[in-house]
């Protein structure tokens, strides 16, 4: 009876520590996975701090303050219709009849400011124009380059190539800026009474020669007494009609 006792106590003994190591089995893997779940969102932060992300929030670069060239040109809180053409953009109707009068759909441009007859602001407004196009226009209404290349007293007149440029105030088709042939046109500021009074009180001594940059027949005039007279006369003729003028080929003022 007494070896049947310890041999059922002995069996009591290892189940129970076989249940004790099974049960301390199980326990460490559960504290181990609960460990490398609570360790993950730390890793997962300490990556985001110290890696770039691809999904970081994107911010726009503050829109450019910068403003155009073109409105310097513009005055503020003027008339709409009176703006410089640099000023607006218009629906240009090349359809219009030449030489009629003609009106264009406009609409000013970002940063500038115009307002009506009423002085309220606004930006869609209509403008009155002649239809011709710009190298059309009359010369007043326009400025070119001056040439002093070129002879203003030659047969044929000579011309020069010159680059024109329409007014602020003026519309018209086409480019504002083109290219056109005119006559020789520049002064150097030589004076036609200047040089008619010289040629009638000292051409016998070649002063109004002198005057106008030829020397040479300065010279002769001077030494010859005005060609004894004759030469004196006809230089008085020749200024007086304009036939003789500057030596650089210039206009008189």
């Amino acid at each position: 009876m007494a070896a049947r006792w310890w041999r059922r106590a002995l069996r009591g003994l290892c189940g129970a520590a076989l249940f004790l190591s099974q049960l301390s089995v199980l326990s460490g893997r559960v504290g181990s996975l609960m460990t490398t779940k609570l360790s993950q969102p730390q890793s997962t932060l300490a990556k985001s701090l110290t890696s770039p992300s691809t999904n970081a929030p994107y911010f726009k670069a503050s829109e450019s303050t910068e403003i155009p060239p073109y409105v310097t040109n513009c005055p503020s809180n003027g008339l709409c219709s009176r703006l410089p053409p640099d000023c607006m953009t218009c629906n240009t109707n090349y359809s219009c009849i030449y030489g009629k009068p003609a009106t264009f759909d406009c609409k000013v441009k970002p940063h500038v400011h115009c307002v009506d007859e009423n002085n309220q602001e606004q930006e869609n407004f209509t403008i009155n124009m002649t239809c011709q196009f710009c190298w059309q226009l009359a010369t007043s209404d326009y400025v070119c380059t001056n040439s002093t290349n070129c002879m203003t007293v030659s047969c044929p007149r000579q011309r020069y190539n010159a680059t024109c440029t329409v007014r602020d105030h003026i519309h018209c088709l086409g480019n504002r800026v083109f290219p056109k042939m005119l006559y020789c046109n520049w002064t150097g500021g030589y004076k036609w009474s200047t040089a008619l009074a010289l040629s009638i009180t000292l051409g016998g001594f070649g002063a109004d020669r002198f005057y106008l940059g030829q020397w040479r027949e300065g010279l002769g005039k001077l030494f010859s007494f005005g060609g004894l007279g004759i030469w004196t006369l006809i230089d008085v003729l020749l200024i007086g009609v304009g036939y003789v003028g500057p030596a650089d080929g210039s206009l008189y003022i």
